[in-house]
C-alpha cells in the first residue's frame, strides 16, 4: 500500500453530505445545522457536493461556499470534495481552484456522458491525479458515469502515488474483493448495500448516503466489524438494512432529505429535474426510522 494510504485516513464512516435548498437557494443555516448535528456521532468525515450534494446542480462558487460553510461549522472534520465533469482542462483548472482549500481529498467519478475506453479512462484519472495537491478517491460508479472501471484499470491507477482509494459502487464483488486482496487501495462501500459485507471481507469504510440517519448506530456496527465482532454487528445491521432498501427506492438523495426534513434538520427541497420523495415513501421511511429507535443497539 502507498505510504499516503497506509495512514488509512479513508477508514471509518464519511457522510457525502447532502445539500438544503431553501426557495431553490442553498440553505446554509441549515447546512450548519445539519453538520453539527453529525459531527459528534463518530463519523470519519464530510464529502462535499458529491452527487448526494446534487453538485451537478450547482454553480462553481455555490460548490465553494457549501464548502466553506461546511469547513466554518466543523472545522476539525475532514472533508473530501466531489469533482466532475467531462471538460479535461476545465477539471484540471477546478482542481487546481481546490489546491488551497484545505481538503483531505477529491472525490472523482469518470467523466459522465463521454463513455471513455480504458486508455481514456487511465489518461483522466491520471492527468487528475498529477494536478491534485490532494491525494485522490476513485468514484467507481457505472449507473452515473456509463462505464465501468476494469480491474486492470483500477490496478494501474493504483500505483499512481496520489490515487490511494476508492469508493466502489461498481457493483462487482467479485472486483472488490480483489482490490482488497491487493492491499493498494483503501476500499470504501459505495453502494449502502454493501456496507457490511466489504467491511468484512477487509475494506476500511463506507462513503454512505444513509449515514445521515442513525448514524451513531451505524458507526457503531463498523467498529464491530472492523474489530472482528461480527455477531454484535449483525445486531445492528440486519434492523437497518430494510431502511437502507427504502432509501433508494426513488432517486437519491430525496428519500434521505425526506426523512432530514421529517426531524426538523432541513426541508426537503431538491433542484430540478430532481422531484421529492413520494408521500408514500416519505410515511414509510418515517415508519421504518421510527422502528429502529426500539431496536437492538
Amino acid at each position: 500500500m502507498h505510504a499516503t494510504a497506509s495512514s488509512h485516513i479513508f477508514s471509518g464512516l464519511w457522510i457525502p453530505l447532502v445539500t438544503p435548498f431553501q426557495d431553490n437557494a442553498v440553505d446554509h443555516t441549515a447546512l450548519r445545522q445539519l453538520v453539527q448535528h453529525l459531527e459528534p456521532q463518530g463519523i470519519a468525515g464530510i464529502v462535499v457536493c458529491g452527487s448526494t450534494g446534487e453538485a451537478a446542480a450547482l454553480g462553481a462558487e455555490e460548490q465553494l461556499a457549501v464548502f466553506d460553510t461546511v469547513a466554518q461549522a466543523a472545522p476539525d472534520l475532514p472533508r473530501v470534495m466531489g469533482l466532475s465533469g467531462y471538460h479535461l482542462p476545465d477539471t484540471l483548472d477546478w482542481v487546481r481552484t481546490l489546491g488551497s482549500r484545505g481538503l483531505a481529498g477529491l472525490l472523482v467519478p469518470a467523466p459522465h456522458y463521454i463513455r471513455p475506453s480504458q486508455a481514456g479512462l487511465l489518461q483522466w484519472f491520471t492527468a487528475i491525479a498529477d494536478a491534485s495537491a490532494q491525494p485522490v478517491l476513485v468514484y467507481d460508479i457505472p449507473a452515473r458515469t456509463g462505464v465501468t472501471l476494469s480491474l486492470s484499470t483500477l490496478r494501474t491507477l493504483a500505483q499512481h502515488p496520489n490515487i490511494v482509494g476508492i469508493k466502489d459502487c461498481g457493483g462487482d464483488m467479485a472486483k472488490t474483493q480483489a482490490l482488497i486482496a491487493d492491499g493498494q487501495l483503501q476500499v470504501l462501500a459505495g453502494d449502502d448495500a454493501n456496507i457490511f459485507t466489504t467491511l468484512a471481507l477487509g475494506g476500511t469504510g463506507a462513503i454512505a448516503a444513509s449515514g445521515h440517519v442513525h448514524t451513531a448506530r451505524l458507526v457503531a456496527l463498523m467498529q464491530h466489524v472492523l474489530r472482528g465482532e461480527l455477531e454484535a454487528a449483525q445486531t445492528l445491521w440486519r434492523p437497518l438494512q430494510p431502511l437502507i432498501e427504502a432509501l433508494f427506492a426513488e432517486p437519491n438523495p430525496a428519500p434521505v432529505k425526506a426523512l432530514l426534513a421529517h426531524q426538523g434538520l432541513l426541508q426537503a427541497g431538491l433542484r430540478a429535474p430532481m422531484t421529492v420523495a413520494s408521500q408514500a415513501l416519505t410515511e414509510r421511511l418515517v415508519a421504518l426510522s421510527a422502528a429502529l429507535e426500539v431496536s437492538p443497539r
